[in-house]
């Protein structure tokens, strides 16, 4: 009987805690800077050829913490650096920085986190119009992987699968 009351105990616990979130992290800077820090990625881009990802989300969500944890794990942060020039756009709570979903096809009914790849050159190469990434805790790591892996700029000589080539 005691073991009852002990685990209704707990369990009533954990119910009150409320849902798990990620530690405080800030990851998404004020939303007003989106446009000049996507034109400070082109500009870089176009200097060292790499790929811009627009990554769309906020700090209140917690598959954008986790998205931005896996692109900066070990197996992915030398992909990243060696590919891409990585934005964070913040949404705020879907009242901010619209325009620039819209623009870059990023649907945002469908969720966040959301990304977008742009050539050096400012073209849009792929935009995830399915919520592919709003699961994120769901979705292991190296699938984050094959993303970068996928989508990285090609360089004469270089293998599909070579990550800092």
């Amino acid at each position: 009987m005691r073991l009852g009351r002990w685990i209704l105990a707990a369990a009533w616990m954990l119910l009150a805690a409320g849902p798990v979130r990620p530690a405080s992290r800030t990851v998404y800077p004020d939303p007003a800077q989106a446009q000049a820090d996507i034109a400070a990625a082109l500009k870089t881009a176009g200097q060292t050829h790499k790929r811009v990802l627009l990554d769309f989300g906020g700090n209140w969500c917690g598959d954008c913490i986790v998205l931005d944890m896996y692109l900066h794990n070990e197996q992915n942060r030398p992909l990243l650096e060696a590919n891409y020039v990585l934005v964070h756009v913040n949404v705020g709570m879907y009242d901010a920085n619209l325009d620039l979903a819209k623009k870059y096809g990023i649907p945002l009914e469908k969720g966040v986190p959301a990304v977008a790849v742009l050539s050096d050159a400012g073209k849009l190469l792929y935009s995830q119009r399915g919520g592919e990434f709003e699961k994120m805790r769901r979705i292991d790591p190296s699938d984050v992987t094959r993303f970068l892996v996928q989508w990285k700029p090609s360089k004469a000589g270089c293998s599909v699968v070579a990550v800092n080539c």
